[in-house]
């Protein structure tokens, strides 16, 4: 029996710019199309991946870690264009627990570049709902999701590191603040209809921006948001005059290319005179081309720039780190005993089946022994046979559960080689007429304590 082990890849803010992140993005259909290619692979049963303007994460379910590490590696080095080796530098890859512990902080909003944000748990939610429909998820990743969405409710609804809603939308709103005062009578312009644009919408309307254009292909969402908040929308093909009447700019789509670019933009700056323009693009991939801040008038803030800020704005929170971790952990523990006991179940089921093996066989060989025994002392002997292995099984059967805590796939692996579980069968050696009965057989069921593992 080869055991599964649990392994996340990933890049996040904290490990890759944003120049390296946008060649990892992922829309919806190409994380369920990688999720299946995954699959397909001979070294992966399952796969999640979460790709957010943050981070691209994948999880996965493997047989072999070592090699299943290489081959998804090799294929985010071919989606990103980046030779593995330099890939490499910027990936994380914890394994079992702590591949848990990475996305239930993720989930926390511990690991987001705005500490305790909310939006997370709906992008968590929704990558394993996609991996479900791909085919791709199973009973493992299933219950690692499940419990991961239940620790970042628990942190949020028990800790206040969710109070004074905090979200890189309101903060680039701040940015704009900061750079061009008051927000009154600005001409704003919003490119996108998506979640991240809403509460961009609201950030702004809270700041009493003026007249909010929101510029996007999916029309009807687009007027509902400016709906909402009193602007209006065009289409994209009228977001060059749009520019040019704008003092502020932010951007968040998912489109896989430029919608921005240097050329466009250096026109439009002549056309205004080079009036000062800021951009905020806070997508990833990018929506704007990063050579636009070379051009006189422009500033260009990207997702990284707004690092400063976000620290700036979350000491409160900080100090509820402690207690959010604490939670994380608790859980991590639930999930770690939930673990080795789903690891334990088929050695456990593997050493009762060969016990009874054991005591029919013992007891047939001896069989022509009882001319004398009734039907009532054979079915006695039997129950008094099945109890001594039952009683000799019962410690190392709780033992095995208990890896649970400190899952050791090398705990359970040495039991199966102990005991020949996952050797096949073979028929017992020949025996003469007046051989003694091998009752001493059962003496095999005896086993030291299972080796303690090192913790997940």
């Amino acid at each position: 029996m080869t055991p599964e082990e649990l392994l996340a890849l990933g890049v996040s803010h904290k490990t890759a710019p944003v120049a390296v992140r946008e060649r990892l993005a992922f829309t919806e259909s190409h994380a369920a199309e990688f999720a299946r290619q995954a699959i397909d692979g001979e070294h992966v049963q399952e796969a999640v991946l979460i790709s957010t303007c943050n981070r691209t994460e994948v999880y996965l379910v493997v047989g072999d870690p070592v090699k299943a590490e290489a081959e998804v590696l090799s294929m985010l080095s071919a989606r990103a264009g980046i030779r593995a080796t330099e890939l490499a530098e910027a990936i994380y890859s914890p394994r079992n627990c702590d591949a848990a512990r990475q996305l239930y902080r993720v989930a926390s909003g511990l690991e987001s570049m705005v500490i305790g944000e909310a939006e997370i748990q709906g992008q968590i939610r929704r990558a394993h709902e996609v991996a479900s429909e791909a085919g791709a998820s199973g009973p493992l990743t299933n219950r690692l999701f499940a419990a991961a969405l239940t620790t970042g409710k628990r942190v949020r609804s028990e800790t206040r590191i969710g109070e004074r809603r905090v979200s890189v939308p309101s903060v680039a709103v701040d940015l704009a603040t900061g750079v061009l005062g008051a927000l009154q009578e600005r001409h704003v312009v919003i490119i996108g209809a998506g979640e991240t644009s809403e509460l961009t919408a609201q950030a702004l309307a809270d700041q009493g921006a003026g007249t909010v254009f929101v510029a996007n292909r999916h029309a009807d969402r687009a007027i509902g948001i400016a709906n909402r908040f009193g602007g209006s929308v065009v289409g994209l093909d009228r977001l060059p005059e749009q520019l040019a009447a704008a003092d502020i700019v932010v951007s968040s789509t998912s489109s896989p290319h430029h919608i921005v670019g240097e050329e466009e933009l250096r026109q439009v700056m002549r056309e205004r005179h080079e009036r000062p323009l800021l951009l905020i693009d806070i997508a990833v991939p990018r929506d704007i081309d990063p050579r636009c801040a070379e051009i006189d008038g422009v500033t260009l803030y990207d997702i990284d720039d707004l690092q400063a800020v976000i620290a700036r704005n979350l000491g409160a929170r900080a100090e509820m780190l402690p207690q959010a971790e604490e939670i994380v952990e608790e859980e991590i523990r639930r999930f770690a005993r939930w673990l080795g006991h789903r690891d334990a179940l088929p050695t456990v089921s593997a050493l009762h089946e060969q016990a009874d093996r054991l005591v029919e066989q013992i007891i047939a060989e001896n069989s022509g022994r009882w001319e004398s025994a009734s039907e009532k002392d054979l079915a006695r002997v039997e129950a008094i046979a099945k109890a001594v292995a039952n009683r000799l099984l019962h410690e190392p059967t709780l033992r095995l559960r208990s890896l649970s805590e400190r899952r050791s796939h090398a705990g359970l692996q040495l039991v199966r080689e102990l005991f020949g579980l996952d050797e096949p069968e073979q028929a017992p050696p020949a025996r003469t007429e007046h051989a003694p009965a091998p009752l001493a057989e059962v003496r095999l069921l005896r086993t030291s304590h299972p080796t303690r593992k090192r913790s997940g």
